[in-house]
């Protein structure tokens, strides 16, 4: 009677074999747990990628002014595009920053530095000398926030500006008068810019042009650096002899560099 009971337990109402309920594995259990948190994080890196791609191209079409105003009313957003930014360069086999820092640290540590646009600073943060950090938010003490065509420096105050990846902006070229005015009389002045902007090829400026403006502006042209694959390097001296009148400039036009969505 009890075998018979037991028997019974086994099979269904058709008099088949009762099928035994199947349990999921930790494994499983914990493949189906990481699918959504997987997701979240694809969602959260497209939608900040999105934010850095919308910034980036706001800050490449727009002036200075109107990108310092735009910063002013969302501060966060300077936030948003570092992190874009870092996340972009970690693609780069070589960071132009560490080219500069490299050569800075050839050069004599009393000189004193404006890094024009210094992001997280890092130029002030490896070298010895003392470094102005510049640009337009400013969540360090060390940082001063300001318009990069009217900083609050001293005219001919320091030996060497830096612009590395900086040059944002339908006005570029007031920043690059702003650095005029800061340098002393061989300064040196250093730019380093993604290549694709100096390819006239797919619409770039031509480099030639671009270093000949600079130099009507008062800087002599000492290299031009093509070595690396990512980006270009500048390199000019504040001419001894004051210009006492620019001439008119034709300055080349500098193409945004925008990022695709990947």
């Amino acid at each position: 009677m009890g075998e018979s009971k037991k028997r019974k337990r086994h099979r269904n109402k058709h008099g088949g074999k009762e099928e035994q309920p199947t349990l999921p594995s930790p494994s499983a259990k914990r493949t189906k747990l990481k699918e959504p948190s997987s997701f979240l994080e694809k969602m959260r890196a497209r939608l900040s990628g999105g934010h850095f791609r919308m910034i980036n191209e706001k800050l490449y079409t727009c002036t200075g002014k109107e990108a310092l105003d735009y910063f002013k009313e969302e501060p966060s957003l300077f936030d948003v595009y570092h992190a874009g930014y870092k996340t972009q360069m970690s693609n780069w086999p070589e960071q132009p920053v560490n080219v500069i820092i490299k050569w800075l640290k050839k050069q004599s540590p009393s000189f004193a530095v404006a890094d024009f646009g210094c992001g997280e600073a890092l130029i002030a943060k490896s070298v010895k000398n003392e470094v102005f950090s510049l640009d337009l938010v400013s969540n360090d003490p060390n940082v001063i926030a300001c318009n990069m065509a009217n900083t609050p420096l001293d005219s001919s105050s320091v030996e060497v500006a830096v612009f590395c990846l900086s040059l944002m902006g339908t006005n570029y070229q007031s920043y690059l008068k702003e650095s005029y005015r800061v340098l002393k009389p061989g300064g040196w002045l250093l730019i380093a810019e993604v290549k694709s902007r100096f390819d006239p090829n797919t619409g770039g400026a031509d480099p030639e042009k671009f270093s000949n403006a600079i130099s009507k502006l008062g800087f002599n042209s000492v290299k031009q650096d093509f070595s690396n694959k990512m980006f270009i390097l500048f390199y000019f001296t504040k001419k001894e002899k004051q210009i006492s009148k620019q001439k008119e400039i034709e300055w080349p036009m500098l193409k945004p560099c925008l990022y695709k969505r990947r």
